[in-house]
C-alpha cells in the first residue's frame, strides 16, 4: 500500500517515504504481536515524530523454534535510494526483562569510536532504536503482556548493499545501517529545492537585510538552543546547497550573512566543497589532517584522523595530541577564505561551526563581529 502523502517542492508534488528505522518499529510491533496472539499480526500502523502515521498490511511472516518473525518493505517515495524496496525483518522472543534490541543478518556491526552507537553494537541508531522499543511496548500493553521481549532486527539483502554505501568507511561492518530521525522520507528534487530556497530568500529579502544559514535539522537545534533565534534575524535551510544558496543571495540585497552549520558539513567548505552531499564530494578527513600537519601533528596522528570513521572521531584524536585549538581556528580560518571568495564581496559573511558532541567548535573574526553587531542592535 503506497504511502500517500505529498509536498510540493518547487513545482513538483512529491510523495514521502518513510525510514528504515520505521520499517523496523513496524516489523517489530508485527512480531511482538504474533509471538502473543499465536495469529496473524494484521496491519500495524506507527505514528511517526513527524506527525505522519505510516500504516502497512503485514503479508510475510511466520514462526520459528524461538519466537515469531514479520517483514516490512521500504518505500522511499520520491526519494528512493539503495534501501528503497528493501525487506527489513523483524524476530520477537520472549525472555529476560524490559525490551532488548540487537542486530542479525544483513545490520552493520559498530567497529570505530565516533558513531551514534557505541563499538559493538548494532549499526541501529538511537532514533530507530527508541521507535522500535516504543513500537513493542505498545504492543505488550494492549495485551497485557508484563514479561520481557528480544527483538533482532536483519535485512536480508543488507550485507550485499553495505557495500554500496560508506558504511565500509565509517567503520561499519556487515550491512546498512537503521536509521531515521524524523521516522520519514522527505523526497528532494534537487533543482526543485534550490528554486524553493531561492522562493524563500526572496520573500525574506523583501523584509530584513541579515539572514542565519543552516543546512538543517542540527543546525535549527543549535541555534534554538544557543539562543540565536532570538535575535531577530530570519533563518533560512539550504539543505547542502551551500555554494547555490550564497550566489542566490548576492542579487538579493542581504547585507550580513552568518553560517551556522554542524562540523561534518562545514569542515567541507574549508576544502572549497560547496555541495555538501556526500555524493559529490568529502574530503572530512583530509582537511582535519591536511590542518593538523600543518600545526604539527606527528604522521601516527595524521594517519589516525585519516582513518577516523565521523568528525567527531577527529576532534577526540585532536585532543589527545594537544592541538585541538589550533587545528580548528586553521580550520575556520580556511572556511572563511572560501565564504569570502564565493561571495566576492557582495555581502559580509561569517561562520560558526559546531559539534553535537562538543557544542561550539569556532567561529571566524568576521563571524564573532557580525554576531556582536546583531546582539547589541537586537
Amino acid at each position: 500500500m503506497a504511502f500517500e502523502y505529498y509536498h510540493r517542492n518547487g513545482t513538483k508534488m512529491l510523495r514521502y517515504g518513510y525510514t528504515t528505522g520505521t520499517c523496523a518499529a513496524l516489523a517489530a510491533a508485527a512480531a511482538t504481536r504474533a509471538l502473543l496472539s499465536h495469529a496473524d499480526p494484521g496491519e500495524q500502523t506507527l505514528m511517526t515524530s513527524k506527525g505522519l502515521p505510516v500504516s502497512v498490511p503485514i503479508e510475510v511472516w511466520g514462526f520459528d523454534e524461538t519466537g515469531a518473525w514479520a517483514s516490512v518493505f521500504k518505500d522511499a517515495g520520491d526519494d528512493s535510494d539503495i534501501t528503497d524496496g528493501m525487506e527489513i525483518r523483524a524476530h520477537a522472543a520472549a525472555g529476560g526483562e524490559g525490551i532488548t534490541i540487537d542486530g542479525g543478518k544483513g545490520v552493520g556491526r559498530v567497529t570505530k569510536p565516533g558513531l551514534d552507537q557505541p563499538v559493538g553494537n548494532a549499526a541501529i541508531n538511537s532514533g530507530p532504536r527508541a521507535q522500535i522499543r516504543a513500537a513493542v511496548e505498545a504492543v505488550c500493553s494492549a495485551m497485557d503482556y508484563t514479561g520481557g521481549i528480544n527483538v533482532i532486527i536483519s535485512v536480508p539483502e543488507g550485507e550485499d548493499a553495505a557495500a554500496k554505501t560508506f558504511n565500509p568507511k565509517l567503520g561499519i561492518e556487515g550491512g546498512i545501517s537503521i536509521l531515521g530521525t524524523s521516522g520519514i522520507v522527505e523526497p528532494m528534487s534537487e533543482q526543485a529545492l534550490v528554486d524553493t530556497i531561492e522562493i524563500e530568500l526572496k520573500q525574506t529579502s523583501h523584509e530584513m537585510d541579515r539572514l542565519i544559514l543552516t543546512p538543517g535539522n542540527y543546525g535549527e537545534d543549535f541555534i534554538e538552543d544557543n539562543g540565536l533565534d532570538q535575535l531577530g534575524v530570519p533563518i533560512q535551510k539550504f539543505s547542502n546547497f551551500l555554494g547555490e544558496t550564497l550566489d542566490i543571495i548576492s542579487g538579493l540585497g542581504f547585507r550580513e550573512v552568518l553560517l551556522v552549520a554542524h562540523v561534518g558539513k562545514i569542515s567541507k567548505v574549508a576544502a572549497g566543497i560547496m555541495n555538501t552531499h556526500s555524493k559529490y564530494a568529502d574530503g572530512r578527513n583530509e582537511v582535519f589532517c591536511a590542518h593538523a600537519a600543518v600545526n604539527g601533528a606527528d604522521t601516527e596522528t595524521c594517519l589516525k584522523l585519516m582513518d577516523a570513521a565521523t568528525t567527531d572521531a577527529c576532534i577526540e584524536l585532536l585532543e589527545e595530541a594537544g592541538i585541538r585549538e589550533q587545528v580548528l581556528n586553521s580550520i575556520m580560518h580556511a572556511i572563511q577564505e572560501k565564504l569570502e571568495h564565493r561571495v566576492k564581496g557582495n555581502y559580509r559573511i561569517g561562520a560558526i561551526m559546531f559539534s553535537n558532541v562538543y557544542g561550539q567548535l569556532g567561529i571566524t573574526e568576521e563571524g564573532k563581529d557580525i554576531l556582536k553587531n546583531w546582539e547589541d542592535n537586537k
